[in-house]
C-alpha cells in the first residue's frame, strides 16, 4: 500500500514539474515573441523584411542551425538546417516571416508592432495588462496582440523553443525550415527558388505551420487546401446610363440580365447546375465518416454568422468544402442609397471566385462557366464591346480570368499522415482533428510539385486570432501547445516508407 501511495505521489510530482518546466520555457517564448512582433514585416518593404531574416538568422544559429538566404526575384527567403545524422529521415518546416500591412487606425493599440498583452474581462472587453505579469504564474487565456502574432510569427518561435530541451539524441529526424518572405503576395516566387534549390529542400516530409487549430482548440491536422481563381463578368447595355422614364422598358437593363444570368448558374439550395461542374468527385462511405467525425456544431456555424439554413451542396460543413465552389464575391452597377439615380445602367459587374479541389481543373471549370453563358446567347469578349459589336448582336459579356492557385491533399493514410497523427495522440493522449481539406487557399502547390514530398498542415494557433485584419492576437495557451506539439513531431520516429 504504501508504494502504491508513493508511486501516486511520485507521478504528481513529476506532472507537476513538467507543468512547472512548460511553464517556464512559454515565459521565455513569450519574451522572443515580443521581441520578434517589434521588427515590422510588411513584404513590400525589403528593409523590414531584412531585418527579420537578420534577427531569425541569428536565433536559428544560437540553437545549432546553419542558416542561408535563398534568392528569388524579390524579397530573399531563409533557409536553416540542422542534419542529425544522414541515416535518417528529413523533415522540411515551412513558416512565414512576412505579414500583412496594417492600418494603425483600426487597431485598439498605439501600434500594431508594439505587442501588448490583454486579458478579458468581467464584460469580456479586452483590457491590457503590463508585460511583467509574465514573471508570475501564466493564464493561458491571455492574449498577445500584434501584426503577425498568430500568422505566422508565433510558430516560429515555438518550433526554436520546441529545440531547446532536447538534446540530440532525442531528435529523430533531420530538421530543415524554410521561412518565406511573401506569403501575404501569393508567394509567387516560391516555386522558382524552389526548383533553384531542389537539393538544399530536399526532404521526405513536408509540414505547413501556418492557420489556425479547429474552432474547437483541439490538436489538428489539415491534409490539403482548396486552390481559387477569379474572373471578373461584365454584361452590357445601353452605350451611357440612360433617362429611366424615357428608355425604361426599351433599353436592357444589364443589371438585370447579370442577375438573371448569375442566378441561372445555381439551384435555389445554392448547388452550381452547370453541367459537368462536379464531375468527378465520389466521396465513399469512408471519406464521409472522416468528414462527419469533424466536430463542427452547425448551431454554433449559424449562430456565428447569423442564417437560419446553409447552403445543401454537401451534407454538412465538411463536406461542402470537398466540392469547388462558385462564389459572387462583389457586384457593381451604377448607383445606390444617396447617390441613387433613375437611369437605366450602362454595365454591370461580378467578380467571382471558384474555390478549387484537386479534382477540378481551373481552366476545365472556367471552360463551363463560359459555355454556360454563351449557351444564353451572350458573344463573350475578353475587352469592351465595338459600337459595331453592340448593333450587331444582342447580348455581349466580357469575362476576363485572374489565373489560379491550385488546391493539394494528402491521402489520411500516407506515411507522413500515420506519424503525425500518432505524434499528435502521443503527446496530448487523444486523436486530433482530422481534416480533409480546408476551406481557404495556401498557395502551396507548386511548392509541394516542385519538392515532390507529401505534404500536411499542422496548424498552431487558435481560430478566433483576427489574422489580416486588426487587432490580430495569440493565446498564450496556444504556444504552449505549439511546443508540445513540434516536440512530439520532432521525437517520433517517421517510416518513410
Amino acid at each position: 500500500m504504501r508504494l502504491y501511495i508513493l508511486a501516486i505521489v511520485c507521478f504528481f510530482i513529476n506532472v507537476s514539474l513538467q507543468g512547472q518546466e512548460l511553464e517556464k520555457e512559454t515565459r521565455k517564448a513569450v519574451v522572443e515573441l515580443r521581441e520578434l512582433l517589434s521588427i515590422p514585416n510588411n513584404g513590400l518593404n525589403a528593409k523590414d523584411i531584412q531585418n527579420n531574416i537578420d534577427y531569425l538568422s541569428k536565433a536559428f544559429a544560437k540553437r545549432g542551425f546553419k542558416t542561408q538566404e535563398i534568392e528569388t526575384l524579390s524579397n530573399p527567403l531563409l533557409f536553416a538546417e540542422w542534419i542529425i545524422s544522414d541515416d535518417k529521415p528529413t523533415v522540411l518546416f515551412y513558416m512565414h516571416l512576412d505579414g500583412q500591412p496594417v492600418d494603425k487606425s483600426k487597431w485598439d493599440q498605439a501600434d500594431p508592432y508594439t505587442a501588448v498583452l490583454k486579458r478579458q474581462n468581467d464584460n469580456e472587453e479586452w483590457e491590457t495588462i503590463n508585460w511583467t505579469n509574465i514573471a508570475g504564474e501564466i493564464n493561458p487565456d491571455w492574449r498577445i496582440f500584434g501584426r503577425s502574432a498568430s500568422d505566422d510569427k508565433m510558430p516560429i518561435v515555438a518550433l526554436l523553443h520546441s529545440i531547446d530541451n532536447l538534446n540530440k539524441g532525442q531528435i529523430k529526424c533531420n530538421i530543415k525550415v524554410i521561412l518565406d518572405s511573401e506569403e501575404e503576395m501569393g508567394s509567387v516566387n516560391l516555386a522558382a527558388a524552389v526548383k533553384n534549390n531542389l537539393d538544399v529542400l530536399s526532404a521526405d516530409a513536408l509540414i505547413i505551420n501556418d492557420g489556425p487549430v479547429h474552432i474547437s482548440g483541439e490538436p489538428t491536422l489539415v491534409f490539403g487546401c482548396r486552390g481559387i481563381t477569379t474572373f471578373h463578368l461584365s454584361v452590357y447595355g445601353p452605350v451611357k446610363p440612360q433617362h429611366s422614364g424615357h428608355y425604361g422598358n426599351y433599353a436592357p437593363n444589364p443589371a438585370f440580365r447579370l442577375a438573371q444570368l448569375l442566378a441561372s448558374m445555381k439551384d435555389e439550395d445554392g448547388r452550381v447546375i452547370i453541367d459537368g461542374y462536379y464531375d468527378g468527385i465520389d466521396l465513399d462511405d469512408n471519406t464521409k465518416a472522416i468528414l462527419a467525425a469533424v466536430p463542427d456544431s452547425p448551431d454554433n456555424i449559424h449562430n456565428l454568422l447569423q442564417i437560419n439554413q446553409p447552403e445543401l451542396v454537401g451534407t454538412n460543413y465538411q463536406e461542402s468544402l470537398q466540392y469547388p465552389s462558385l462564389n459572387i464575391r462583389g457586384l457593381k452597377s451604377a448607383w445606390v442609397g444617396a447617390q441613387a439615380r433613375t437611369i437605366v445602367p450602362d454595365i454591370a459587374t461580378a467578380a467571382i471566385d471558384i474555390r478549387l479541389v484537386p479534382e477540378s481543373d481551373p481552366d476545365r471549370l472556367i471552360a463551363l462557366v463560359r459555355n454556360h453563358i454563351e449557351s444564353k446567347g451572350y458573344l463573350i469578349l475578353d475587352r469592351e464591346p465595338t459600337k459595331e459589336e453592340r448593333l450587331n448582336n444582342p447580348r455581349i459579356a466580357t469575362m476576363i480570368a485572374r489565373g489560379a492557385s491550385l488546391p493539394f491533399r494528402t491521402d489520411l493514410d500516407a506515411p507522413i499522415s500515420n506519424w503525425l497523427k500518432g505524434a499528435i495522440k502521443s503527446n496530448f493522449k487523444k486523436d486530433p482533428i482530422l481534416i480533409r481539406i480546408m476551406g481557404g487557399t495556401v498557395p502551396m502547390a507548386p511548392f509541394i510539385k516542385a519538392l515532390n514530398v507529401p505534404a500536411v498542415i499542422v496548424p498552431m494557433v487558435n481560430a478566433d486570432n483576427n489574422q489580416h485584419s486588426p487587432n490580430e492576437n495569440v493565446r498564450i495557451g496556444y504556444i504552449t501547445n505549439a511546443m508540445k506539439t513540434f516536440r512530439a513531431i520532432l521525437t517520433t520516429p517517421f517510416d518513410k516508407r
